[in-house]
């Protein structure tokens, strides 16, 4: 992004030894970023509501490289370029927090479940039936 670019407004996150540091995490790879943070910020002209991003150093790299190969030149342009980038860098994409079901596993879910709404029905009925016969 050059000084020029309107896509977005950069800021450099400076240590300083007096105060205490607040640990911050990238919002792409949820990397800490320790004292190399860059923070940006949507550009006037986007829809609401404007978002911020912390990245970390590897992260802004891709940014960058997103930015050279997008055509496109309207203010979504960052918000796009984001998406790009935390769809290949995300820890969610490739590791999911949990493994989805298979098809034999919803199979055997369904089983039961028709097995037990099955015997409780027949428990409803019999209730039902023994009230009735007095």
């Amino acid at each position: 992004m050059r000084d020029g670019d309107p896509t977005a407004a950069l800021r450099r996150d400076k240590p300083r030894q007096s105060q205490k540091r607040v640990i911050s995490r990238c919002s792409i790879c949820e990397r800490r970023t320790w004292y190399n943070s860059i923070s940006l910020i949507e550009p006037e002209g986007v829809p609401d509501p404007r978002q911020e991003w912390t990245l970390c150093k590897r992260c802004h790299q891709e940014l960058l490289v997103q930015f050279r190969l997008s055509p496109i030149r309207t203010p979504l342009r960052l918000r796009i370029a984001i998406g790009l980038v935390a769809a290949e860098r995300s820890p969610y994409t490739y590791a999911p927090t949990r493994r989805p079901l298979s098809d034999r596993s919803w199979i055997l879910i369904m089983a039961w479940g028709f097995g037990i709404a099955m015997i409780l029905h027949l428990i409803l009925i019999v209730m039902l039936a023994s009230i009735a016969g007095h």
